[in-house]
């Protein structure tokens, strides 16, 4: 027969306690539970994965996965909410901005998208002698230019036979397509005296090329048309008809003022450099319209001596 092996006596149950009243009954203390073994006992396949569910690090990035596609398409929708109801008043600034004030929006309506507003224009960088024209400027920008990080807005005067010019503003530039412009003779009195002074009247029209506009340099050419030009000062009408081209590189620039027809003559030329304009000329008239001429001739400039009066001003 073969011996009993000797049993552990840790498996052994604890004797029975005796009661108060000297009898003996089992006990009822619960076991204590079984120790948890040390990491190095546990498999390494379970310390590599970690504990499942959302608190173990594969799980939170799992759960991110799967919330990450709705708060993109969140972010998206709310972004197309604010692109599409920006009002017109957000272009205003810019435009100011961009040109020195010359050129402003005012009284804008609409969206971003599709607006219109008055153009104001001044021949200064102030508001001063600021014309505001009579038609509206309509425009419409295209969504798609927006991806690649620049502005394209289709502009076109709410008049019959207007053309469209194009305004394409990127981060490193402004680009106007060539175009044209009436716009009334006041427009002179923004650049100063004497011709604040002498408020000219008639047929005014700008034309330009292609523009463009880097930071504080300007490209391009304009051409300003004075048709059938008077003055209140003079009671001589018309005094003729003009023109001003206007050649612009970099930060500086080019004018020449020449007549085409008429009894008052004008002619100079002048220099655009760091925003500022030096003008230097003359302007005399024809023999018979002398006398009548007179007081104008010397609101515009000293005599020279032969009959001429110097035309200069700085701005």
């Amino acid at each position: 027969m073969a011996p009993t092996p000797p049993r552990d006596p840790a498996a052994v149950p604890p004797p029975p306690r005796p009661s108060r009243s000297g009898s003996w009954r089992p006990s009822l203390r619960r076991p204590s539970p079984r120790r948890r073994p040390a990491a190095d006992a546990l498999p390494a396949a379970r310390i590599a994965g970690g504990a499942p569910g959302w608190r173990s690090p594969g799980g939170r990035w799992r759960a991110w996965l799967r919330v990450l596609p709705w708060l993109l398409v969140v972010c998206v929708a709310c972004l197309a909410t604010v692109l599409v109801l920006l009002p017109a008043a957000w272009i205003v600034p810019r435009f100011a901005a961009a040109t020195g004030g010359r050129v402003s929006l005012v009284d804008p309506q609409g969206s971003l998208w599709h607006g219109s507003a008055r153009l104001m224009l001044s021949a200064g960088s102030d508001a001063e002698g600021a014309t505001v024209m009579p038609n509206r400027i309509a425009w419409t920008t295209r969504a798609w230019p927006l991806l690649s990080g620049h502005l394209r807005m289709v502009m076109r005067e709410e008049q019959p036979q207007a053309l469209p010019v194009l305004l394409d503003a990127r981060w490193d530039g402004t680009t106007l397509s060539a175009g044209g412009l009436a716009v009334p003779a006041g427009l002179l009195t923004g650049l100063g005296a004497p011709f604040n002074t002498l408020d000219f009247q008639g047929d005014m029209r700008l034309d330009w090329t292609e523009w463009r506009l880097i930071g504080d340099r300007a490209y391009g050419g304009l051409v300003v048309s004075l048709r059938d030009l008077s003055s209140r000062v003079s009671l001589v009408r018309p005094l003729g008809t003009y023109r001003a081209t206007v050649t612009a590189a970099g930060q500086e620039g080019t004018l020449v003022v020449e007549t085409l027809s008429g009894p008052l003559t004008v002619s100079g030329d002048g220099q655009f450099r760091d925003g500022r304009m030096n003008f230097a000329g003359r302007v005399s008239s024809s023999d018979e319209a002398r006398p009548n001429l007179a007081g104008l001739l010397n609101l515009m400039g000293r005599p020279l001596g032969d009959g001429a009066h110097a035309l200069s001003f700085v701005r």
